[in-house]
């Protein structure tokens, strides 16, 4: 009988060493792969940006930040702290006695806390000053004056007990010409019995002096749609005189956490009516505060709006 020599492996023990080295050598690739991406993601798991997916037919946008939409950009209010942009406002006192005339004194203060004393003109002044009761009420349209130190002070009466909330409007000029815009807010108290009025109902007229103050228009959470408003006296359309630059300035607080807006118009009338282009940021109760001057008099037109 011939001899062959020795026997080689069977099909199966081959087969079986196959898998064995293929199988070591992935795990030795995947190691190695790991080591080259070890200052990088991990790599054992997929991103949160892999991970996440949209509905079909929405835009790109991005997640926790306002974005825009069809009509316009979508706004957050102003006022809500004290510090914003780099900027502190910083009062000298905060305490008014209820129904006696003082005087508001602040500054506005930049990062190093030093006065700022370089604002823009903006409708006519540097600083606006808005002041309201936390219940919406007491509203006061006021402009200080800046002492050569960057002190401002301004005459002010709070009507009724209770805590007042203040914001500063102002825009600020840097060294370089660059311009900010920013309102700051902070609280003023006048103690005693505190009893909160219950805002009013919604409505789109309402009167002032003898004047018929209505509005046209349907405000939409994160949608910028056109407000326009009209005026009439005894005899028809009030004759509307520029004040600050404009033929009307619109006001609106957030009811709740008091979040403002500060509302340009349009540079003239149209069809003798004041248009303005409002941004609600979300659902909620609104109240408005339009100012108008007829006769050299200004006046403060109100109204409660409610955003779905």
């Amino acid at each position: 009988m011939a001899d062959h020599g020795p026997a080689g492996p069977d099909r199966s023990t081959l087969r079986l060493a196959l898998v064995v080295g293929g199988l070591v050598l992935a795990v030795l690739l995947g190691f190695g792969l790991g080591r080259l991406n070890a200052n990088g993601a991990a790599t054992g798991s997929p991103s949160l940006a892999a991970e996440h997916t949209d509905p079909p037919g929405v835009a790109p946008h991005n997640h926790g930040s306002a974005t825009a939409t069809d009509q316009g950009a979508a706004t957050e209010p102003g006022g809500l702290a004290v510090s914003s942009a780099g900027y502190t406002l910083t009062p000298l006192a905060t305490e008014f006695a209820a129904g006696r005339p003082g005087q508001l004194r602040f500054q506005v203060r930049d990062a190093q806390r030093r006065p700022v004393t370089r604002f823009a003109i903006v409708h006519d002044k540097p600083l606006h000053l808005i002041v309201v009761r936390r219940d919406l009420t007491g509203y006061q349209h006021l402009h200080p004056t800046m002492a050569a130190d960057g002190t401002w002070s301004v005459p002010l009466t709070l009507a009724q007990p209770g805590l007042w909330r203040a914001y500063a409007d102002f825009t600020v000029v840097a060294d370089n010409g660059a311009q900010t815009a920013v309102t700051l807010g902070t609280d003023l108290v006048a103690p005693g019995d505190y009893r909160p009025r219950p805002l009013p109902g919604p409505a789109t007229s309402t009167t002032v002096d003898g004047f018929t103050v209505g509005y046209q228009g349907t405000p939409q959470a994160g949608v910028t749609v056109p407000l326009t408003f009209r005026v009439d006296g005894a005899g028809g359309a009030a004759p509307l005189e520029r004040y600050l630059g404009a033929y009307g300035h619109l006001v609106a607080l957030r009811e709740g956490d008091l979040g403002y807006l500060h509302v340009h118009p349009e540079t003239e009338l149209v069809d003798g009516q004041i248009k303005f282009w409002l941004t609600t940021p979300g659902p909620g109760r609104y109240r408005l505060y339009l100012d108008f001057q007829v006769n050299a008099e200004v006046r403060t037109a109100e109204f409660t709006l409610t955003v779905p």
